[in-house]
């Protein structure tokens, strides 16, 4: 009775491994479709054919259509409950304004110090610490 066990767990073992192997060898293209198909919601097919690059003039003109659209209705519901209305284009236009942090422009300046010193000990003149801030923020994307 003994050895009987040990030949069945053997046997056990070795269909339960036989198995894994064939699953795994005839399933591998199941595995690439999870999460596609018919009922899902992010598998690209949700995505218009058309659709402008995301830094391109129509990307922005539908953004800030978008948004207007939006201040429109905020406008609606402000006049609703007897408040003034906003300027619309007023609005939109701080919007577009890029923010930027008084913490980051003082790392910046903090860089441009500390470059102006290892400048200064090479015999370089000196940067222009306010101008290179502006180019190092207009570098970042920041604008101004």
């Amino acid at each position: 009775m003994e050895q009987a066990l040990g030949i069945v767990i053997v046997a056990v073992v070795a269909a339960a491994a036989l198995v894994a192997v064939v699953t795994l060898a005839t399933s591998v293209r199941t595995y690439d479709q999870i999460g596609r198909g018919g009922l899902s919601l992010h598998d690209g097919s949700d995505r218009p054919a058309r659709e402008p690059a995301r830094s391109s003039a129509a990307a922005a003109r539908e953004r800030d259509d978008e948004i207007r659209q939006l201040l429109e209705a905020r406008n609606e519901v402000r006049q609703r409950r007897g408040r003034e209305p906003l300027d619309v284009e007023a609005e939109l236009r701080a919007l577009r304004q890029p923010s930027i942090d008084p913490g980051i422009v003082a790392e910046i300046r903090a860089l441009v110090v500390a470059r102006n010193e290892r400048r200064g000990r090479r015999g370089q003149p000196p940067l222009d610490v306010e101008a290179e801030i502006a180019r190092q923020i207009r570098e970042l994307g920041g604008g101004t």
